[in-house]
């Protein structure tokens, strides 16, 4: 099963295997969620991640936003490696790269702030 592919990001905009979206996103090793939202907003929960946790994905990229607005919060980070899940964290148009370069030789998944 192939992992979805970044075509390409810009402010508020992502493009995933020829499919535009508007609104954050989560991308699993198996599909796309769209309209992904947080509890806290700017501020990325362990509740925000559990289909990253139920997908098991070796890494996970997460996209902070144009200008690295969403916080990623110590508690959080720990959650993740606790999960045996390995993340990286970047402004989004970084995260994009990365996950894009990476998803062909592991497991990934990727949560992105398409925004601020």
């Amino acid at each position: 099963m192939r992992a979805p592919e970044i075509d390409s990001y810009r402010f508020g905009h992502m493009v995933v295997d020829g499919e535009e979206y508007t609104n954050d996103l989560i991308l699993l090793p198996d599909r796309v969620l769209s309209n992904w939202w947080r509890d806290q907003g700017h501020r990325l929960s362990i509740a925000d991640l559990d289909a990253v946790f139920d997908a098991q994905p070796e890494v996970l990229f997460v996209g902070t936003g144009a200008s690295g607005v969403m916080d990623v919060p110590a508690k959080t980070r720990q959650a993740i490696r606790d999960a045996g899940i390995d993340l990286e964290v970047a402004r989004t148009d970084q995260a994009w790269k990365r996950y894009n370069d990476v998803q062909h030789e592991r497991a990934v998944a990727g949560a992105f702030h398409l925004t601020c």
